[in-house]
């Protein structure tokens, strides 16, 4: 069974654990001193939280899988939806182990498709490791570019569209 992911940014990691918790009337199943996840079954859904953002709101959206096929099920619907998807394989991302793929919708969206196996003690490795949110001097989007100026933007989207970029990490932020 397929379970959505929704990971936002906030200002005030403990000020939104006591938001969410009333909302979902349940507790994290997971709470570092910059993220909080909570595994809900009634709606299912992962829903995530981090701190030490500029810009707060929707990180990303996801689909979970619970085994590979399922996560193979969603990278062959990737690949018919227009746009590049970002193969990220086995990597340790938001204290976990999982493997993942990342494609961005027309609106901007990141979305993320992934398998999760294990559980890490630190957010990131190889690709993904970072400092904490907070003390992370530069944001990359999902497609591993430091961002442009508007101008600039525009000019290489339209180059960028169906180039896969490979090896990037969507949780490199």
């Amino acid at each position: 069974m397929k379970t959505f992911h929704v990971h936002v940014r906030v200002k005030d990691l403990q000020e939104s654990i006591e938001f969410y918790n009333a909302l979902f009337k349940s507790k994290p199943t997971v709470v570092k001193t910059d993220y909080a996840k909570w595994m809900l079954q009634d709606p299912r859904i992962n829903y995530a939280i981090s701190t030490g953002h500029d810009e707060l709101g929707i990180e990303h959206l996801g689909l979970q899988t619970d085994n590979e096929a399922e996560l193979k099920d969603i990278y062959s619907n990737m690949q018919l939806a227009k746009g590049t998807v970002r193969e990220e394989g086995n990597c340790t991302c938001c204290y976990s182990k999982s493997q993942k793929s990342w494609i961005t919708d027309p609106q901007g969206v990141d979305w993320e498709a992934f398998y999760t196996y294990g559980s890490a003690t630190v957010y990131g490795e190889g690709i993904n490791s970072k400092p904490a949110p907070n003390v992370m001097e530069q944001w990359t989007g999902n497609d591993g570019k430091v961002a442009k100026n508007p101008s600039e933007q525009l000019e290489s989207e339209e180059d960028s569209k169906n180039i896969s970029i490979g090896n990037t990490s969507g949780c490199n932020k």
